[in-house]
């Protein structure tokens, strides 16, 4: 039973999210790349499986060895969970409905507010700050046509 020993859930966590990523490479090779400046449907699936492949292997690499499964198991910080859930909800609905503006500010808010650390003026700081940093890159940086406002 001594190798056993040597898996713990952060290298099992690793091995998985780097498979995820190779699946996530193959699937995405089946699209034309493009190129950084013309981009294909497959470019950024590819990408996106190639930085979750590497994040897989630094964390199966810096994993220290250990028992696996005899960690004590922690409540589930059911804030955190609805509060991250609600966020991407309240962007999807408040995308449609608001436009870019209300929905990043309220989808970020809200998620912010799952950690018991972050105050409402912390939260709102944030919101403001990536609210601000979407409309700029998104917007004015790439030329994309989310629109800013969308009422009724």
């Amino acid at each position: 039973m001594k190798p056993l020993r040597q898996f713990n859930k952060d290298r099992v966590s690793g091995v998985v999210l780097l498979v995820l990523g190779l699946a996530i490479i193959g699937q995405g090779l089946e699209y034309r790349m493009g190129a950084l400046t013309r981009m294909g449907a497959g470019f950024v699936p590819v990408v996106l499986g190639i930085l979750l492949a590497l994040v897989g292997v630094a964390i199966w690499v810096t994993a220290e060895p250990g028992d696996f499964g005899t960690a004590k198991s922690m409540p589930t910080e059911w804030r955190g969970w609805l509060c991250v859930l609600g966020g991407v909800f309240a962007f999807v609905v408040l995308g449609q409905y608001g436009g870019l503006v209300p929905a990043s500010f309220i989808s970020v808010f809200v998620a912010a507010m799952g950690d018991r650390g972050n105050s409402v003026r912390t939260s709102a700081l944030l919101a403001a700050g990536i609210t601000a940093a979407g409309v700029l890159i998104f917007v004015y940086g790439l030329g994309m046509t989310f629109p800013l406002f969308t009422w009724g």
